[in-house]
């Protein structure tokens, strides 16, 4: 009668999923991002990635084209907030202007999402927010972090040069959010940047980056994770030139007692966040299993060699992952007796479980700061697998895996940065029409939320449409690569970017009608029987 009762009020508890505003119990928890240098791919790609974890963010993606402006041309700069008096429609964000810099003469063209993510010249990006001191935060700047994507995108080549920019940038404009960081991936390398504000009502920042070694892979999950830096190592580090001197102003580091360390300094609490930090232990577990890290441990290594190199096949696994089989699984509290009356699993006990939720069935404690929760989330808008490739044209080699919605019942569709569109549901905020058919991300939330009501019996029936899809993808890459590259080899560069954007659409066509037919289906098979 118990079980039966807790059960009963799981499912209450979840039906209101698709219809709660989650954007405050998951703020400053929001992404997970993790890096891949070139020697540690099987293919010599380097790559981050990126689960934008958000209540608010859009759900479209679409392309910001090149353009050139005259000289002289201002350049008008935008932070997004909170949307208002939106009683009654769904949560997202507005977006405010904050003042003008110099345009630059000529921009680049790159993939505009909620955190802009791709540009055609290879450079990509990830993010994931982590906070740090409040007494950091500034309205006076003029840059937030989606702002500071896009600037990176429309003008820089490369990771070292974006975050150069960067650097003048705020120094010189300011920094108005909290503590982001963003993974800038290349062709060559990926860095970690790590970014606040210099302090209330000033205009400037604090900032850090270190390089992931290229035999390594990184993760960010919501938590700063630079500790010592070493300036004169110029090939791992850079940072802002107040990086010392603001931490010993504000008696945060005192540089005759102890070692500098920018996350304690800047950002301290985010280290004992369990939330983070064993998200971070999950990556490296799930990738580099024979360091047998401790699941508890407050600081693990910047990164870490692979055990084996990571395909994307790894990525995907990892982005999927919700714990299963560790004792963090959040579905294990809830079980039944099956036929033959062993305990086992519930069907309807979903990793994705509110805070309400985990304390009605005491699992490891609430999601908020100091809590558990998977990589894999319901609360996923989209996320990105991000490739850079140095033995590639840049009409090829840059190559963004889109995924929308929870991650763990949905699949990457490959949308080359040289594609000139997208698929109309893909350039479709689903944010902004409400529930429609005209938006690919309701296809996928519908699924994911309906899979999530009985995820032990559902998830099998994505599973099943799913995995065959990404490996048909992953199967075709080379095939589709190749004859793109030939096209170029002969000259016809436009041909291959045609053909390339009909496939990229076509893959993203195809993923958008199999999310609504199983989403159909499980309705009709199940039919009300939870």
């Amino acid at each position: 009668m118990k079980q039966s009762l807790l059960i009963l009020m799981l499912f209450i508890f979840s039906v209101s999923q698709a219809q709660y505003d989650y954007s405050d119990e998951i703020n400053g928890m929001e992404c997970t991002s993790v890096t891949i240098g070139k020697k540690a791919s099987a293919d010599g790609s380097v790559m981050t990635s990126h689960s934008d974890d958000s209540g608010r963010t859009r759900t479209n993606i679409t392309i910001e084209p090149a353009k050139n402006f005259p000289k002289g041309t201002m350049k008008k700069l935008y932070k997004r907030q909170a949307a208002q008096n939106i009683k009654g429609k769904m949560p997202k964000y507005e977006f405010v202007e904050t003042g003008e810099i110099p345009e630059v003469e000529h921009t680049f063209k790159y993939f505009n999402s909620a955190y802009p993510c791709l540009n055609e010249k290879q450079l990509a990006i990830g993010e994931s927010t982590f906070g740090g001191r409040d007494e950091l935060k500034s309205d006076k700047g003029l840059i937030d972090c989606t702002c500071l994507c896009m600037l990176m995108l429309e003008r820089c080549s490369t990771a070292r040069q974006a975050i150069s920019m960067a650097g003048e940038l705020l120094k010189k404009y300011g920094w108005n959010d909290s503590g982001e960081c963003l993974t800038i991936a290349d062709k060559n390398e990926v860095w970690h940047l790590e970014i606040m504000g210099e302090g209330k009502n000033k205009i400037g920042a604090v900032w850090a980056a270190q390089r992931v070694p290229d035999d390594h892979i990184s993760v960010n999950a919501n938590s700063s994770r630079i500790l010592e830096i070493n300036l004169k190592d110029k090939d791992i580090f850079m940072a802002s030139d107040n990086v010392f001197k603001l931490a010993e102003e504000n008696g945060w580091y005192d540089k005759k007692k102890e070692t500098f360390r920018f996350a304690y300094a800047y950002a301290p609490e985010t280290r004992t966040m369990l939330a983070c930090r064993r998200r971070e232990w999950r990556v490296f577990d799930l990738l580099a299993h024979s360091l047998k890290l401790d699941p508890n441990n407050e600081n693990y290594p910047f990164s870490v060699k692979p055990d084996s190199l990571i395909k994307l096949d790894d990525m995907v696994r990892v982005f999927k992952d919700y714990y299963e089989g560790t004792e963090f699984d959040m579905r294990k509290n809830l079980t039944v007796a099956d036929k033959d009356g062993k305990m086992v699993i519930s069907p309807i006990a979903n990793p994705f479980m509110k805070s309400d939720e985990q304390k009605l069935l005491k699992i490891n404690g609430g999601w908020h700061w100091r809590g558990e929760r998977n990589i894999a989330v319901y609360f996923t808008i989209y996320a990105t697998i991000l490739q850079c490739r140095d033995f590639m044209p840049d009409e090829v080699g840059g190559l963004c895996w889109f995924a929308l919605d929870n991650v763990a019942s949905s699949v990457y569709v490959p949308f080359y940065g040289s594609i000139t569109d997208f698929p109309e549901t893909y350039k479709t905020c689903g944010r902004e029409t409400g529930f429609s058919n005209k938006a690919a991300w309701w296809a996928f939330n519908r699924l994911g939320t309906l899979v999530a009501k009985r995820w032990g019996d559902m998830s099998k029936v994505t599973d099943e449409v799913w995995k065959p899809m990404q490996k048909d993808f992953f199967d075709k890459q080379q095939e589709v690569e190749n004859h793109a590259i030939e096209l170029i080899k002969q000259g016809n560069k436009d041909d291959a970017i045609k053909y390339l954007t009909k496939y990229s659409n076509d893959a993203g066509d195809k993923a958008v009608k199999t999310a609504w037919d199983t989403g159909d289906y499980i309705w009709t098979v199940f039919d009300g029987t939870w």
